[in-house]
């Protein structure tokens, strides 16, 4: 995993980083699949995919788009069960921090 510090040293040190705004525009959203692609998620999880992790849930949720049919405090818990991380907020940072390292081709 990239975590912040090495993403910064990555960065420093390459010569030739493309335009931020290339790669996503101030206000496009990126699809959860991508900042959760499989090679993150077989990485760090019990599953193959963001979409079979949200599934496997404990809500009604079938994929990464009803992501919001989960509760905060279960998926937060859920995270901790099944993730190699604490909570929610750091499998967050970690796979922004892994989809960034990838645009840039630091990773």
């Amino acid at each position: 995993m990239v975590n912040d510090s090495d993403l910064r040293r990555a960065a420093e040190t390459a010569e030739d980083l493309p335009d931020p705004h290339s790669i996503v525009g101030r206000d496009e959203e990126i699809p959860l699949g991508e900042i959760f692609d499989d090679a993150f998620i077989g990485e760090h999880t019990d599953f193959d995919t963001f979409d079979e992790m949200v599934a496997a849930s404990p809500s009604d949720a079938a994929d990464a788009d009803e992501l919001g049919k989960v509760g905060d405090d279960e998926w937060d818990a859920f995270v901790a069960e099944t993730t190699v991380f604490e909570d929610e907020e750091e499998f967050v940072f970690a796979a922004r921090d892994h989809w960034v390292a990838a645009q840039l081709g630091l990773d």
